[in-house]
């Protein structure tokens, strides 16, 4: 027990340094041009659990059935316990940054126009998924920052109304949609 404590705060340090590398030089994304036609969406399932919500982004901004990827992350999860949405979780987290977990990996594996970072707190796990995540748009919520969001929306987390609205609002005077 005491040797798996030193192990996982030398894997959090470790990605932390990864995270940091990210920032400074974040992933490339090959499509260039304007519009949304795939949205990626990081949420936090802890504090947001309406993961359907998502899928309202196909209607409103005229996207083909299959454009928007959802997962989510939990703090503490049970993997026997059905989830509605993929999830990762802090014990998902390897050594130099790396997330080991088959649900992360297909949802990094994709190319997003639009990636919605649907979490208020710094987390670890939640900025790496987004830094490493190849997206060309990056929005999220003011209390992450500028650092891992290109358009920050100060609306409150629980009201994904709200925040589809100014989303849709800040895409249309971006010429996106």
């Amino acid at each position: 027990m005491f040797l798996k404590g030193i192990k996982d705060k030398f894997k959090r340090k470790s990605g932390r340094k990864i995270l940091k590398q990210l920032v400074a030089t974040p992933v490339a994304v090959t499509r260039e041009g304007k519009g949304i036609r795939s949205v990626g969406c990081i949420v936090d399932l802890d504090k947001f659990e309406k993961t359907e919500l998502f899928f309202q982004f196909q209607e409103e901004l005229s996207l083909h059935p299959n454009a928007v990827k959802i997962i989510g992350y939990k703090r503490f999860y049970d993997k026997n316990s059905p989830y509605a949405t993929p999830v990762f979780s802090d014990k998902d987290l390897g050594w130099n940054g790396e997330i080991e977990n088959s649900y992360a990996l297909e949802f990094l594996g994709r190319e997003y126009d639009l990636l919605v970072n649907y979490y208020n707190e710094d987390s670890l796990l939640l900025n790496l998924m987004s830094m490493k995540a190849k997206a060309r748009l990056r929005v999220g919520f003011k209390e992450v920052g500028p650092t891992y969001n290109d358009l920050m929306l100060d609306t409150p987390l629980k009201d994904f109304q709200i925040f589809k609205k100014e989303l849709k609002k800040y895409l249309g005077i971006f010429k996106e949609i």
